[in-house]
């Protein structure tokens, strides 16, 4: 029996029968297998079964079991009995098709589906710049140069000033040196006459409404009450001190401190003088700061814009930290009239104020001290080693505060018209 007879399901009509091979009938070894006629084609025209629809499942199970065109004679397709009779052949129509291989999941577009729609709003990430264009290289219409902000002497940074009021009313023209009332910690307590200062919680600042940053200077402290557990870190500081620490704390100041009477720069403590101070003890604070204004940083002014005030000043000027050391800059401290020894030299340029911060535990009285700008000191020094002579902080004038006229431009840079 052939190999394609033995493919036909059994209710097809008997095989012909055996026809001697001739030379014009080709080898079953040559003849290609057929697809299967399924019987239902000619049997129930009304079943669900027809060609079209098993061409995929039937005819590729068909191929399976059918033995390859090239086998040697006495090979049988896999599966098949050994009569030639297929047992599967009755209902080889019915049999389900393998289940398609996985294959990758296709976008669609414009689908409502959650499940496939992406996670970041996100666009397309462009293509990095080569460095040689960052850098300046060559390449593309500029050059391969990146637009850069403008560095001129009209370019400005504002930085909002909303205290301007109260600064603005915290000294005025006839008003002296006093304790500010703005430039202060909101743990330390001002007295009413704006001279004792004191404070019930960790270290922290307070300091004078006007600075200095040229020439020779001295105020006095008198340390009025600092029980079991008080300290005091008194001395200089710049406008960009942090008043929510002790003086000394950062670079910006200059401290002495009551116990061992050692001196703090950068919360740096050092030894300085052969002992500390306490209570009753008035203390004597020198600065000298030769042509110190060639080195003052350049201190932003206020400028009007929006309805609000402004400070403007050079880009350059926000990135400076600490400005250069004023050569020949000195400071010292005295105790009861007598001093010290220097504490500081060649300090950085800068508006220095009287500062003092106090500490204490919570459940004891203030800590406190009392400012006396001068000119009337209860131990002004009658010798000061060769040093120039100081003015009393009483005598620094008054500094007004200047508001720039025009504001600034739109894309927020300001014009210097005072």
């Amino acid at each position: 029996m052939a190999d394609g007879d033995a493919l036909a399901a059994p209710s097809s009509p008997a095989p012909p029968p055996f026809q001697p091979m001739s030379e014009a009938t080709p080898s079953a070894a040559k003849t290609p297998n057929l697809p299967d006629t399924p019987a239902s084609a000619s049997a129930d025209p009304e079943t669900p079964f027809s060609d079209a629809a098993l061409a995929d499942a039937s005819d590729a199970d068909a191929s399976g079991l059918a033995a390859p065109p090239d086998a040697p004679a006495g090979v049988e397709a896999p599966g098949a009995d050994d009569d030639g009779i297929n047992p599967l052949g009755a209902m080889k129509h019915m049999t389900l098709a393998p289940p398609a291989p996985p294959s990758k999941k296709s976008k669609k577009k414009n689908s409502n589906s959650v499940w496939t729609r992406p996670a970041s709003r996100k666009g397309k990430k462009k293509a990095k710049q080569p460095a040689s264009a960052l850098a300046g290289g060559s390449g593309g219409a500029s050059g391969g140069r990146l637009p850069r902000p403008s560095s001129g002497e009209d370019e400005l940074v504002l930085t909002p000033a909303p205290r301007f009021a109260a600064e603005r009313n915290d000294d005025a023209p006839d008003l002296p040196v006093l304790l500010s009332r703005v430039f202060k910690s909101d743990k330390v307590e001002v007295s009413d006459d704006r001279l004792t200062a004191g404070s019930t919680k960790g270290y922290r600042m307070v300091r004078a409404t006007r600075g200095v940053a040229t020439g020779t200077w001295y105020f006095e402290i008198k340390v009025l009450h600092l029980g079991s557990s008080g300290h005091t870190r008194l001395g200089w500081a710049t406008n960009n001190a942090d008043l929510h620490a002790p003086v000394g704390y950062d670079v910006f100041g200059f401290g002495y401190r009551d116990m061992d009477g050692t001196k703090v720069h950068k919360a740096w403590r050092a030894k300085y003088a052969d002992q500390g101070y306490g209570e009753g003890d008035v203390l004597g604070f020198y600065i000298h700061l030769p042509d110190g204004e060639l080195y003052e940083p350049k201190q932003p002014f206020l400028v009007h814009y929006k309805g609000l005030p402004f400070r403007a000043e050079a880009p350059k000027a926000t990135e400076q930290k600490t400005s250069d050391p004023v050569p020949g800059s000195e400071i010292c401290y005295f105790k009861n009239g007598v001093c010290q020894g220097t504490a500081f030299v060649d300090i950085p340029g800068g508006r220095y104020y009287p500062a003092a911060s106090m500490y204490t535990l919570p459940d004891q009285p203030n800590c406190e001290v009392k400012f006396n700008f001068g000119p009337n000191f209860e131990f002004f020094p009658e010798d000061f080693g060769g040093r120039s002579v100081p003015q009393p902080m009483s005598d620094v004038p008054y500094r007004p505060f200047a508001l720039a006229n025009d504001g600034p431009a739109e894309n927020g840079t300001a014009e210097k018209t005072i």
